[in-house]
């Protein structure tokens, strides 16, 4: 990561966009670098007073690079902050302190006999300085205590508690400085990096929560050799703290604190109610509860809205809502329904506002849009184009998404994403893409991996497999010791439900997958060797037990590793894909980033070595400096390069 000081260029923000999708489409194939590019342009934030706007650039030539650039929106000169290569260094995020310092949050890699993990170090730049340097705000201690590796050091270094505005000079953070893996709470001066402990970490504490007063309210503990989770909460910094909820985390449903009203007595939490996880508030005074939100169907997705202009919660970021936001009263969606009205056809969302809530940054995309955004303002009422985030795919017609729900051979129902390419007939050649995690899931939108292939002339579908979180506690547990299992049956047979339905070529099926897709789509060629005429996996986990041993490296990982995997060995290698090799006939693709610290490379490795030893077919690739989410340009330039010639090769 390199800084630079002081370096003004010109860009054109304000230009006119329409935003839309235009009349005049291509259908044709794109190459695809218009898919594989990191987006040029993300993640756009308002200053406090809208004069700034920071966002990161990813430039293809004349190399590859990330930039953090900041831009003053009166004069149109922007200054480059910082720039990464995204090999051992890594952007994590960046936040307004005040309308002068912006903070930055690094992800560094690091590797500890044979164990890679990454540490993060939290950064200031002080934009009001003649010649602004990068500061290292927090200087961890050397004699907290000692790990099994040698002298501990704090790993996360950039837990920002609270940004505190009507104090712009001092943000709150937790950082384990004084007891390891038990974070402390310190006040934090962001121009000097000094820093005042509020409270020092106790009681197995694990996260903190504050109230809008900036008090310490609540403290999440957590056992790693049990398992067992307490919250607990006070009325005032000088009161004691008390146990308000114990459960034991792998076996009963959570308590999720999400933050407190204006109201310092009023806390929001999310719990299972019905099976489904539904948005509460509680009075601390009396303990009683107030439902606020919930679904037949689908689990309350997200956190907390906050209003700069009202100083209070005004609603909480929810999937299944509309605008994916629920308000608490109309204070915001007459404004929504009005963009709404202007952009009818995309999926519009306001990622950043300055103080008052008169400037704002739009973000709009679909399922066959890709991300654009807007810079406006309330008063003025206007509205202009930032930038597009890939803008290789301007004037080019893309699929849209379908939910579709099928039947597992249980008589579950199980829904998932059906694209259809726009051109060709049914029954098309078709890729079946399980997501990661497992505890994660698909959702509608604008997706790029999605994107490519059903450009390229193959229908995709993405089941929400049992184990997918979202569909609530009882079909997320299942992913528990069921790696390979119902899981698995689950992805057969929606790919039998989509040949069934005369919507995928019986003789044109591959499978894809990255992370735990890459072990689903290895899995299916194991136990259902017939079906897939290729598979393609990306940084997958092959081996149980290995990934078990690994994970017990790991503060808590034996216990974690034993709730989700088991411990007998007999049971892990019969769903390992490397045990089951010689029942592969699948042509498959491996490829893998030699620096994943989510899924070792030694995975793909022993997995590419049992195949070769038995004369499958496979090419396997390797990513130098290669990371979990291909964040390198030229990593991600030739996945989508091989994924393209691979499908070809066995689909057309």
């Amino acid at each position: 990561m390199r800084f630079f000081s002081s370096l003004l260029i010109i860009i054109a923000l304000l230009c006119a966009h329409h935003g839309l999708a235009s009349e005049d489409v291509q259908n044709a194939p794109l190459e695809p670098l218009a898919f594989s590019r990191l987006p040029a342009f993300a993640d756009p934030e308002l200053s406090y007073s809208g004069k700034f706007l920071a966002f990161t650039q990813n430039l293809i030539e004349p190399e590859p690079l990330t930039l953090l650039t900041v831009a003053n929106l009166s004069d149109g000169k922007s200054q480059m902050v910082l720039t990464s290569d995204n090999k051992k260094v890594k952007l994590n995020w960046y936040e307004w302190a005040n309308d002068e310092v912006l903070l930055i949050s690094a992800a560094y890699e690091d590797n500890v006999k044979g164990t890679r993990f990454y540490q993060t170090r939290l950064f200031s730049i002080d934009l009001s300085e003649e010649d602004p340097q990068l500061k290292q705000l927090v200087k961890p201690r050397r004699d907290a205590g000692v790990q099994v590796f040698g002298t501990y050091t704090s790993q996360y270094q950039d837990r920002v508690l609270d940004f505190m505005p009507e104090d712009p000079e001092h943000v709150i953070i937790a950082v384990d400085l004084d007891v390891p893996h038990m974070p402390s709470v310190y006040k934090l001066n962001v121009r000097t990096g000094r820093t005042s402990r509020i409270e020092k970490g106790k009681l197995s504490i694990r996260r903190w929560v504050l109230d809008r007063q900036h008090n310490l309210r609540i403290g999440i503990s957590y056992n790693y050799n049990t398992g067992e989770s307490r919250i607990y909460h006070r009325k005032t910094n000088d009161d004691d703290f008390e146990k308000l909820i114990e459960y034991q985390t792998y076996e009963q449903p959570s308590m999720q604190i999400l933050g407190f009203d204006a109201d310092p007595n009023i806390m929001y939490y999310k719990a299972y109610q019905d099976d489904k996880l539904s948005l509460f508030s509680m009075d601390l005074t009396t303990k009683e509860s107030t439902l606020l939100l919930r679904h037949d169907d689908y689990d309350v997705s997200g956190g907390l809205i906050y209003s700069r202009k009202l100083k209070d919660v005004i609603g909480v970021y929810d999937a299944h809502s509309p605008n994916g936001r629920y308000y608490f009263d109309d204070y915001l969606m007459p404004f929504h329904d009005a963009l709404n009205k202007i952009f009818p056809t995309s999926f519009n969302r306001i990622l950043s506002f300055n103080k008052d809530e008169s400037v704002y940054v739009l973000h709009t995309q679909a399922d066959n849009l890709p991300d654009d955004f807007f810079i406006g303002n309330r008063n003025e009422n206007t509205l202009d184009f930032l930038f597009s985030a890939y803008p290789e795919m301007e004037g080019t017609k893309l699929s849209h998404h379908k939910i579709v729900k099928y039947k597992a051979r249980d008589g579950l129902e199980i829904e998932g994403y059906l694209t259809l390419p726009l051109t060709g007939e049914a029954p098309y050649p078709t890729v079946i893409l399980p997501h990661g995690g497992p505890n994660a899931r698909d959702y509608s939108g604008f997706n790029t991996w999605v994107a490519f292939m059903s450009n390229q002339g193959y229908a995709v579908f993405r089941p929400n497999f049992r184990g997918s979180k979202g569909y609530g506690y009882e079909f997320a547990k299942a992913q528990m010791r069921a790696w390979g299992l119902e899981m698995q049956d689950d992805i057969t047979d929606a790919t039998n439900w989509l040949v069934e339905e005369g919507i995928a070529n019986a003789e044109k099926l591959c499978i894809v997958g990255g992370s735990y897709g890459g072990y689903a789509a290895a899995m299916a060629t194991v136990k259902t060797p017939d079906l897939f005429k290729c598979a393609v996996a990306f940084a997958g986990v092959f081996d149980l037990k290995l990934l078990a041993k690994q994970q017990g490296w790991f503060l808590g990982g034996d216990l974690q590793s034993d709730k989700q995997f088991g411990d007998d060995a007999d049971d892990l290698e019969a769903r390992s894909p490397l045990y089951g090799v010689s029942k592969i006939k699948t042509p498959l693709l491996i490829m893998h980033g030699t620096e994943d610290v989510s899924v070792n490379i030694k995975q793909s490795r022993e997995f590419v070595d049992a195949l070769q030893d038995k004369n499958k077919a496979v090419k396997y690739i390797e990513f130098e400096y290669g990371d979990h989410y291909l964040s390198m340009q030229e990593n991600r330039h030739q996945f989508f390069s091989e994924l393209q010639q691979f499908l070809a090769a066995h689909l057309q």
